[in-house]
């Protein structure tokens, strides 16, 4: 049963060869099951701690998800999931840039009065 928060199959078809392997050391927890962990923690703004018991430990989802972030998993899954939405014309590449510039008054700045 997929729960809310959770990856749908499509969603992690798609994911699961951007997964760096594991060939050493003792069996670890599920890769689907620690990004699922993951993702709920992001999506529902929770402490780390804070994730349901549900999903086993919490330390071994925060290693887990710090050494993907250190080793570019994640952004490998953010142009793989990019360049797909651009090969099948979901982004739209408009771009606006504001080149507004806004002064402080000098007072503003947080001085204080009467300093020399």
């Amino acid at each position: 049963m997929i729960r809310r928060h959770e990856l749908s199959d499509a969603e992690w078809e798609f994911v699961q060869p951007l997964l760096p392997k594991s060939l050493r050391g003792r069996k670890r927890l599920d890769d689907r099951t620690v990004l699922n962990r993951i993702v709920w923690k992001f999506r529902t703004g929770t402490a780390w701690r804070g994730v349901p018991e549900r999903y086993g430990v919490w330390a071994t989802l925060h290693t887990r998800f710090r050494r993907w972030a250190l080793d570019g998993t994640f952004e490998r899954m953010l142009q793989a999931a990019r360049a797909r939405a651009d090969s099948t014309g979901g982004i739209d590449w408009l771009v606006s840039i504001d080149s507004t510039v806004v002064r402080a008054h000098q007072h503003a700045a947080g001085a204080r009065k009467g300093a020399p």
